[in-house]
């Protein structure tokens, strides 16, 4: 919900009564007050303009007592039979005072007719004509006003409908005064074409009114059948496919209820985005459509996409993360002609071999339907670490092999510098991890060929060891701790 309509139901529980009910009771006061004077004067003088502005008036009244039931049921909140809230019945009622204003404009024309071509009728001229027709004039003008600007303020349809009744009145109440003047200049100068001056000011009216029913009318059908605001949906695309991460944006429905905009967006994500990060991208979205529409209801359907330069490798990890599977050391190489893929997979290390077997051949065959080039594949079982483990080894013991094992690693020319070694014995296994300063402009190939002939070098001082685990930096990054350089790229991301 909006801010301003949460401003207009906090108004209605501390007084009773709400912004837009407030602004709607005064137009039916002004409605009643102009429709009895004019009717009061154009039956005294005969004037089928004043008459004419008599039932446009009592239309206003109709229009004003339409729209204040309307804009109370349009607060109500959505309930189980009307999910989508009910200020729906704003557009009806915007329809029901087109209707009345074309009602009014049918008696208008019929007896302009009547008295141009049938029936002659004496007008009576009077200041009283002229006095009340300039306090409609003012009334209509403050009236519209206030109208409009509350219709813009809770974007209601409803009592835009009722503004430009009043702003109908202001131009129809001009032209019947124009119509009186030139009655006025016909009997003083002895001028009977100018009789007809009040009649064809009676159809001027009528066209005012058609003029702005029509207007109205195309606005209210619009809503009434779901018609998306002209361009909006082409803003809005183009707003969703500038998200990052957002690779198309497929389709936009708009729908406007009352002050209520509904929006639906199908986007298309790329699928190696990890799932967690989809929320986020989706967050995104909903923020650019509401830079356009501010409190709009929102629904963004996000699908997977598969990115146009997609390699096999990411065809293998997005495989394997689509159920749920970690990878990793993919090789692929060709052999007499044939594709052969192998990888390792990590399970549960507490699965039987039967059960890691059927995870093997379930991924094996996902990769062999979706990447049919491939035409052997090896798999390598491995437990996946689920514990925390504790250290059981010495740490006089720890301290020799590290520094013996800084020693070694100066035997590899391009390795500037060996540190941070930490040494671990877990279940009689020994793991080592060590950082490496290398030059920053070395191919992460030959980096990577370095660190395997390292490891190679670390194990065969100690056979015992384990694992080897290799963290290689640019030596931009010398003398700074590691601890320091995580939280500085946690703040920078």
């Amino acid at each position: 919900m909006d801010i301003t309509r949460k401003q207009d139901q906090g108004t209605r529980g501390g007084r009773g009564i709400s912004e837009k009910e407030k602004v709607a009771l005064h137009s039916i006061v002004a409605a009643i007050l102009l429709s009895s004077l004019k009717l009061a004067v154009g039956l005294w003088t005969g004037s089928l303009g004043i008459l004419s502005e008599a039932a446009h008036s009592g239309l206003d009244l109709v229009a004003a007592t339409v729209t204040y039931i309307s804009v109370q049921i349009s607060d109500k909140p959505a309930d189980a039979d009307h999910q989508y809230g009910h200020q729906k019945i704003e557009n009806f009622s915007a329809f029901l005072q087109t209707g009345l204003l074309l009602a009014t404009c049918v008696w208008i024309v019929s007896e302009a007719i009547r008295r141009l071509f049938i029936q002659s009728v004496r007008v009576e001229l009077s200041w009283w004509a002229f006095a009340v027709m300039l306090v409609a004039i003012v009334v209509d003008y403050l009236r519209s006003r206030e109208l409009l600007a509350t219709a813009r303020k809770f974007r209601s349809q409803a009592l835009e409908a009722d503004a430009l009744h009043f702003r109908a009145d202001i131009l129809s109440s001009s032209v019947v005064i124009a119509g009186l003047v030139m009655l006025g200049l016909g009997e003083r100068f002895r001028l009977p074409q100018l009789r007809v001056a009040d009649p064809v000011a009676a159809l001027g009216v009528a066209g005012f009114v058609v003029w702005i029913t029509a207007s109205l009318g195309r606005k209210t059908i619009d809503a009434l059948l779901d018609a998306a605001p002209r361009g909006l949906q082409g803003r809005i695309a183009e707003a969703v496919r500038g998200v990052e991460g957002v690779v198309a944006c497929e389709r936009v429905r708009i729908r406007n209820a009352g002050s209520k905009f509904f929006v639906d967006a199908n986007i298309d994500v790329e699928r190696t985005v990890p799932f967690d990060h989809v929320p986020a991208i989706v967050s995104k979205v909903r923020e650019r459509i509401r830079e356009i529409l501010p409190e709009a209801d929102i629904i963004i359907d996000s699908k997977p996409q598969t990115p146009h330069a997609e390699n096999l490798f990411e065809k293998v990890r997005w495989i394997a993360r689509r159920s749920n599977l970690s990878v990793h050391d993919l090789l692929v190489h060709e052999v007499d002609g044939q594709l052969t893929l192998d990888l390792h997979l990590e399970v549960d290390e507490s699965y039987t071999l039967n059960q890691a077997h059927e995870r093997v051949n379930y991924l094996e065959s996902q990769i062999a339907e979706e990447i049919p080039e491939i035409d052997v594949i090896n798999t390598h079982i491995e437990a996946e670490g689920t514990q925390i483990e504790t250290d059981q080894m010495a740490s006089h013991l720890r301290d020799q092999m590290a520094e013996r094992l800084k020693q070694v690693a100066t035997q590899v020319p391009e390795i500037l510098d060996c540190h941070d070694i930490a040494i671990r014995e877990i279940d009689r296994k020994i793991y080592v991890s060590c950082h490496c300063l290398m030059n920053g402009g070395l191919p992460i190939t030959l980096v990577h060929d370095k660190t395997v002939e390292l490891e190679a070098l670390f194990r065969k001082i100690f056979p015992a060891i384990h694992k080897v685990t290799i963290h290689t930096e640019p030596e931009s990054e010398r003398g700074v701790p590691a601890i320091a350089r995580a939280r500085g790229a946690g703040e920078a991301s």
